[in-house]
């Protein structure tokens, strides 16, 4: 049984300290939990209404992981700017939170095989009154956007020209769906999933753009992220994954989270992908 998460606002949560921090097959060996790290990103990895770990990426990591033998798993929910160095600190072992796998955050943490593929979205007013469906839309209108903060997403404005002060970066998806709600921000940027959930509590008063006008480019990978001493760990991981990943289990278990096989990854491997991304 996943244990009650343990809730934390930013890097300082105190409870789970620096404890465990050597190889996790050594803690596993031992007889300790296995820590899954993640932030409140619906629909990918989020706490559910029992305290539990929620979300497909959640659902996903937590199968492959019991189908490895492991079923002391306890969920550790932090802000998504936490996630890195909560993981480097020892505060938790596996980022479960759908990560996006790119070079930079290649040379912090090793990342599993890729476990889905998405693009970006934009969350605007309905009707889309400005127009705008990709970062140059936005370079060359002076419209203000919002997203989470350590999101691909601000990079991905920087590099269409968008200036930093046209950027607002908030906590995460509560914040970016209310700044654009209050006319703070004129569109929301982030990936196809969390973009269609939020239109989806706006009361219909806002839309998703889709992914169709962005660049091909800004498609991205997901993974789980572990610290780069658990290379052998994260070997067993992947040999699981393999047999799960698009099977007949997996598509009925995360169907409920908006999970079809046009997320499923494909052939790119991480280590392509951390070279082009």
């Amino acid at each position: 049984m996943v244990s009650r998460a343990i809730l934390a606002l930013s890097l300082g949560f105190i409870a789970a300290g620096t404890a465990g921090a050597g190889p996790l097959k050594d803690r596993v060996a031992a007889g300790e939990t296995i820590r899954i790290g993640f932030d409140n990103g619906v629909p990918a990895a989020f706490l559910g209404k029992n305290g539990d770990a929620d979300g497909f990426v959640n659902v996903m990591t937590i199968d492959v992981l019991k189908k490895m033998g492991y079923d002391k798993i306890e969920p550790v929910q932090v802000e998504w700017s936490g996630l890195i160095p909560g993981l480097q600190a020892g505060r938790f072992d596996i980022i479960s939170g759908g990560m996006y796998i790119l070079a930079s955050r290649c040379e912090n943490v090793e990342f599993s095989d890729p476990i889905y593929k998405m693009g970006e979205s934009f969350l605007v007013p309905k009707g889309n009154p400005k127009g705008l469906h990709n970062y140059e839309d936005l370079s060359k209108s002076g419209a203000i956007m919002v997203t989470g903060t350590g999101y691909n997403s601000i990079q991905a404005a920087k590099d269409a020209g968008v200036d930093e002060s046209k950027i607002m970066d908030v906590p995460g998806p509560t914040e970016m769906l209310a700044a654009v709600q209050a006319g703070r921000a004129d569109v929301a940027a982030s990936t196809e999933m969390l973009i269609s959930e939020l239109a989806s509590k706006s009361g219909g008063a806002l839309e998703a753009t889709g992914a169709s006008k962005m660049p091909k480019k800004l498609f991205n990978w997901g993974a789980l992220a572990f610290r780069k001493e658990d290379k052998d760990f994260i070997n067993d991981f992947n040999a699981a994954l393999k047999q799960y990943l698009g099977s007949e289990e997996m598509m009925k278990k995360v169907a409920q989270y908006g999970y079809t096989k046009e997320w499923l990854p494909g052939d790119e491997n991480t280590k392509w992908i951390c070279a082009n991304r």
